[in-house]
């Protein structure tokens, strides 16, 4: 595709990736359109690079209005949040899947869907992470379609070494793995820019992920190098959240924060059960995206130097550059 010559609609494009994928998409002179219940936000975050249209991906109307004329979707759609916790089923299948079919109604060709790294039901189930049957569902049906479609497996953001910081320590229940696979945003808004724009991977399923997969520990290291402060590392016991996980459970049913804050618990369990098997893979998976993609690979040096934080403050988010 010429990249000027299209318009992309990005559905999820105000979250954690899907800011970067507008990002990247405006970058490249395409003309980017996003779906979004909060146009405001959009609007603060991207000016007039990007047409809104305010809507909402459960809503038929808005969805034809937004894919009118459009070439191609971007889902980075994500329902992780104390408002939409109780719904994620609503919203990342069955609203996701409604979408698409309006989609081929409207004979839109290109679809590219941001999903989980590795879809692996028996070790979801293991660890409870309910979004594994979502996600797979929705990955099964766009499989199975007659669109030029992509999906691109996400592992977890290199925000989380970031979020574990407090103060001057990173803190981490359990530990954490021997090594973590990530991805920095800015590389997945990269990389799911050129994939929305190519004709030439249809069909395929390309896991995203950094050089090397980090260690807490290695990362603290790495991060203090960077702001030239020290930064600790304390392994937090891991009974501590597995006992906060049972004494909330009587009031999940009724709160939406405690429901969001034990899908937080599980996923530190995730974290402390990460199949080596995963990371073994990391340098072979990155070997195939640099392949593929022409990019600038963030490390976590690169994703540090993003963020120094200011004197007494916490680190920085990295920025939109408008």
């Amino acid at each position: 595709m010429d990249p000027t010559n299209n318009r992309i609609l990005v559905i999820g494009g105000t979250g954690h990736y899907g800011r970067f994928i507008t990002q990247s998409l405006a970058k490249h002179g395409v003309r980017v359109r996003l779906l979004t219940r909060n146009p405001s936000n959009a609007k603060a975050l991207f000016g007039d690079r990007v047409d809104i249209v305010s809507g909402d991906l459960e809503n038929p109307a808005s969805l034809e209005s937004a894919m009118r004329g459009i070439d191609g979707i971007v889902y980075a759609v994500s329902a992780i949040s104390i408002k939409q916790i109780r719904r994620f089923k609503e919203i990342e299948q069955d609203a996701v899947i409604s979408s698409l079919q309006i989609a081929r109604k409207m004979k839109i060709p290109r679809i590219t869907y941001i999903s989980v790294f590795e879809v692996d039901k028996s070790f979801a189930h293991r660890n409870r992470i309910a979004t594994a049957d979502e996600k797979a569902f929705v990955e099964d049906y766009i499989s199975k379609s007659d669109f030029n479609w992509t999906i691109l497996g996400a592992p977890p953001s290199m925000e989380i070494f970031f979020r574990m910081i407090r103060g001057t320590t990173m803190m981490v229940p359990g530990g954490g793995p021997k090594g973590l696979p990530t991805v920095s945003s800015v590389d997945v808004g990269e990389i799911a820019a050129q994939t929305v724009l190519r004709a030439d991977l249809t069909g395929q399923r390309i896991q995203m992920v950094a050089s090397q997969a980090y260690s807490f520990p290695d990362a603290a290291r790495r991060i203090s190098s960077v702001w030239g402060i020290p930064v600790g590392f304390r392994k937090i016991p891991i009974i501590l959240p597995k006992i906060a996980y049972v004494l909330t459970t009587p009031l999940a049913p009724v709160s939406d924060r405690i429901l969001y804050v034990r899908t937080l618990l599980r996923f530190i369990r995730l974290l402390n059960n990460f199949p080596e098997s995963y990371i073994e893979k990391v340098p072979a998976l990155h070997d195939r995206l640099r392949s593929i993609f022409s990019y600038a690979p963030s490390t976590i040096e690169v994703e540090a130097g993003r963020r120094v934080p200011r004197s007494g403050s916490r680190p920085a988010q990295p920025e939109l550059h408008r």
